[in-house]
């Protein structure tokens, strides 16, 4: 039984595609870079390092979180970065080192974007960086609360 040219071609195609979806792994230098934004943006607040934090974020980050309210329909809260650098100037989210637990995943990297969740005590965030002239920033960051148990 011969395979006929339409179903063969389609089988090449989709052999061909399939192939092409596979990137090759980021090296380690790439990740190391993208870790320490995602530690520089999570660190920075929890030591109150606005320089830190200023240099892990696009200057048009939006940041947001999914916020229950009877009067909006897919309610969002949003934060600009002027704003989350305002709050780690207050200290909003300031630490003792030794509460820090957190960890950040790097889930995916395609050329120059990134997908990475990271995970403190209080939030989990899943970040969208961009690498812009060789460094990476977070353009997007949506994240939740975390519920402490008591």
């Amino acid at each position: 039984m011969t395979m006929s040219a339409a179903l063969r071609a389609f089988v090449v195609g989709m052999l061909c595609l399939a192939g092409s979806a596979v990137a090759a792994p980021p090296d380690a230098a790439t990740l190391q870079a993208i870790e320490a934004t995602a530690y520089d943006y999570m660190d920075g607040q929890l030591e109150g390092d606005v320089a830190r934090v200023t240099r892990a974020l696009h200057p048009d980050l939006a940041k947001r979180n999914v916020v229950a309210n009877p009067n909006e329909t897919l309610g969002l809260g949003r934060m600009s970065s002027d704003e989350l650098i305002r709050f780690t100037r207050q200290g909003a989210l300031k630490t003792p080192r030794e509460q820090w637990q957190r960890t950040v995943t790097v889930l995916q990297v395609d050329e120059d974007i990134a997908t990475v969740r990271l995970e403190s005590p209080w939030f989990i965030d899943h970040l969208q960086m961009g690498r812009f002239d060789g460094r990476w920033v977070i353009v997007n960051a949506l994240w939740h609360r975390k519920v402490r148990g008591g």
